[in-house]
């Protein structure tokens, strides 16, 4: 479990590095999941720890939940200015990820 953990962190760690001297528009650990995504993609398997480690946190995700809830009702009148904006990204964000998704699992169909 412990590999499992250095691993994401070693990842999280190498996309804080990039973001502060190369991308700092894009946030450190969006580019550390995106080269854990690599590298998982490079070996074709997960090792034991990291699917351990990896289980154990997304069992906790929803805790993450908690402070963007409490800026929602925080921010609740900006919120209500602004609310056709941020209904036109909302949709705009699914619409693409689900694209991008059926997109990345068609390529990673062809490859098998």
């Amino acid at each position: 479990m412990l590999l499992g953990l250095i691993q994401i962190l070693l990842f999280q760690s190498l996309g804080e590095l990039i973001s502060k001297f190369l991308l700092p528009s894009l946030p450190g650990p969006v580019i550390g999941l995106v080269f854990l995504l690599c590298w998982l993609m490079i070996k074709k398997e997960i090792n034991s720890s990291l699917a351990l480690v990896s289980d154990a946190l997304s069992q906790y995700l929803g805790l993450l939940f908690v402070p963007a809830a409490v800026g929602v009702v925080l921010f609740l009148p900006q919120l209500k200015e602004n609310a056709l904006p941020i209904i036109c990204a909302l949709i705009g964000s699914v619409v693409l990820t689900i694209g991008g998704t059926a997109l990345v699992l068609k390529l990673f169909n062809q490859e098998k």
